[in-house]
């Protein structure tokens, strides 16, 4: 066997399927069942300007999919906040996913981002990393239950 070596560099693509098959392989061996993600997701216009979005990961076993979804990305322009757009955003992907199964969705954000909108429709904190960020802030794990919470206002259709 060759000398092994450690590198600093990114992985190239045929490297990072590898890392990917391998990983499946390890599941397999152990019982587990190999997970694909799919990205469902929602877009805000504007007219032709693009003002917010929300996606997500859905992780399918075999035919169905994992109760637990993974929200990735909510996002609205600054003067497009606090209007409900959020809200909206964030109640049509939920709306989405729930009858592919999901029973549960889950995010992660900062402290000086979005706590109090994820508590408003029904999140609830389940970690807590405390001063992940340079000025002090925590960066904390929400998660809900679907099918319980505030609904959306449903004005952004």
């Amino acid at each position: 066997m060759a000398t092994l070596r450690i590198i600093e560099r990114e992985m190239t693509d045929v490297e990072f399927a590898r890392m990917n098959a391998g990983f499946d392989e390890h599941t397999v061996e152990h019982g587990g069942r190999v997970e694909v993600s799919e990205r469902f997701g929602f877009v805000a216009m504007d007219g032709p300007a693009f003002v917010g979005c929300s996606s997500g990961l859905a992780y399918r076993f075999d035919a169905g999919y994992s109760r637990w979804f993974y929200l990735s990305d909510l996002f609205v322009e600054q003067p497009c906040r606090g209007q409900g757009l959020g809200a909206a955003l964030l109640t049509a992907l939920e709306e989405r996913v729930a009858p592919l199964g999901v029973e549960e969705i889950w995010t992660w954000t900062a402290g000086y981002e979005a706590p109090g909108f994820y508590t408003r429709m029904g999140y609830r904190v389940f970690a807590e990393m405390d001063r992940w960020y340079p000025g002090g802030e925590s960066r904390f794990g929400f998660r809900k239950t679907l099918g319980t919470g505030q609904a959306g206002t449903g004005r952004f259709a």
